[in-house]
């Protein structure tokens, strides 16, 4: 398919995805990194980008991707995981703040744990004495590094068994590499990958309510919270991938599946049951509304909103009422969507989300005919991607500015910010807008 469109942005995506399952990072990242050449807001490709940075331990650059393609597509339920996964695992690495305890201590020496982490790393020579490679074994505890590596556990074992043979180690490949260089670079591997696994915690896939969730579930100890918390979140985890891996028939078949099972348990198993089931409302609906089965979907997350509303939480409340909206919106019933959105407005909490609420209104009263309301939520839309310096969507309600005046045929100002619109498309290498605008 590259061969007949060479820079064809989702072929690459694909191939990015195929590099990553393979393990190979490099050139993962360099199709992820091509699929934006031509649309910086491809959210297909700003999400493998941040994957596969995830995938290689560069935590802060995949946070910072992942922000980036929750800003453009803030329906998109993977990237605030990814959001969520990125941040749990740099805490991992650095420590919570909130654990950190400076003690004052006379003729303390005090080194950082990074610093101690990069003088052991120099240390590591490329050929290792018998006598230090035993040492180096001792330092990881076995019972965390068989968990870490799990089947690779086997084969790290083999190859430091092999490394006991003196004269196995002498001998050399027919390319001239020595049996035991090639021990040791695969021993190196799988500690880089136990090291990553660690700081990664493998179960990391969580909604927004992923906090709350855990103390609720995992900390309750009265009867078997340990079973019930793993397989939701293993659930919860397998249900978003699904979705965000294009297969939402599957993802809804095993949400439903996952919410007939916990409608059957108790209580005191569930904690917040009516709040998970909110959530799975939420991830079928998502689900349904990819594969264009709206009556369906707008039933689902109505069933999101009254868990919502009965458990008193405003998040799940706000969150039914975006992907209601949503619906509302894709079935043409504009002034539906207006009516729900407009409900949601109190319960944004930051500039930006305020700012594609007030877009998609305004979006709406143009599709009803009515211009001067969406002048006004255009207006409003600018404002508050001007408080958060947003220029993408700076232009975004421009030009809804633009298109409102051009129907209440105030012609000069709509060029005016046309114009203002073509600038900042401009600026963010934006072609199809500066297409479009022109």
């Amino acid at each position: 398919a590259l061969k007949l469109r060479a820079a064809d942005k989702h072929c690459l995506v694909a191939r990015s995805k195929c590099y990553l399952k393979l393990g190979d990072t490099e050139n993962s990242l360099k199709d992820a990194e091509a699929s934006l050449q031509s649309d910086k807001t491809f959210s297909k490709g700003l999400y493998q980008k941040a994957e596969t940075l995830y995938t290689m331990g560069d935590f802060e650059f995949a946070l910072v991707f992942y922000h980036r393609g929750n800003r453009l597509r803030p329906e998109l339920q993977k990237f605030r995981l990814g959001i969520e996964k990125s941040q749990e695992a740099i805490v991992n690495c650095i420590g919570s703040p909130s654990s950190v305890k400076l003690e004052r201590k006379a003729g303390l020496c005090f080194i950082s744990r990074q610093a101690e982490d990069k003088k052991a790393n120099q240390k590591l020579p490329v050929k290792l004495p018998k006598e230090c490679t035993r040492k180096q074994k001792t330092v990881r505890n076995r019972k965390t590094e068989r968990q870490l590596l799990g089947e690779l556990y086997a084969d790290k074992a083999y190859l430091e068994k092999l490394l006991e043979d003196e004269d196995l180690m002498e001998i050399s490949t027919k390319q001239g590499i020595k049996v035991a260089d090639l021990v040791l670079s695969g021993i190196s591997y799988l500690d880089a990958r136990s090291e990553f696994w660690q700081q990664q915690k493998p179960i990391y896939a969580r909604v927004r309510e992923r906090k709350l969730r855990q103390q609720r579930w995992i900390r309750d100890k009265k009867q078997k919270p340990a079973e019930v918390g793993r397989y939701i979140v293993k659930s919860m985890e397998d249900i978003d991938m699904l979705l965000s891996g294009g297969a939402p028939e599957e993802s809804c078949k095993k949400a439903e599946h996952v919410l007939k099972t916990i409608q059957g348990w108790s209580d005191d198993e569930v904690p917040n049951k009516n709040e998970l089931m909110g959530n799975l409302y939420s991830c079928i609906g998502n689900a349904q509304l990819e594969m264009g089965r709206l009556e369906a979907a707008l039933q689902s997350h109505k069933m999101d909103l009254e868990c919502g509303r009965q458990s008193n939480l405003p998040d799940a409340v706000s969150r039914a009422l975006d992907n209601i909206g949503r619906v509302y919106a894709g079935m043409g019933k504009f002034q539906q969507a207006v009516d729900t959105w407009e409900e949601k407005i109190p319960m944004a909490k930051s500039s930006l989300e305020k700012t594609w609420l007030f877009h998609e209104i305004g979006q709406c009263y143009l599709e009803l005919n009515k211009a001067e309301a969406a002048q006004n939520y255009g207006q409003k839309s600018l404002q508050s991607a001007d408080e958060e310096g947003d220029v993408e969507w700076q232009l975004h309600a421009t030009v809804l500015v633009a298109q409102a005046q051009a129907k209440l045929k105030n012609y000069q100002s709509a060029i005016m910010n046309f114009e203002k619109a073509l600038e900042k498309a401009k600026l963010i290498h934006d072609e199809a807008a500066q297409k479009a605008i022109i």
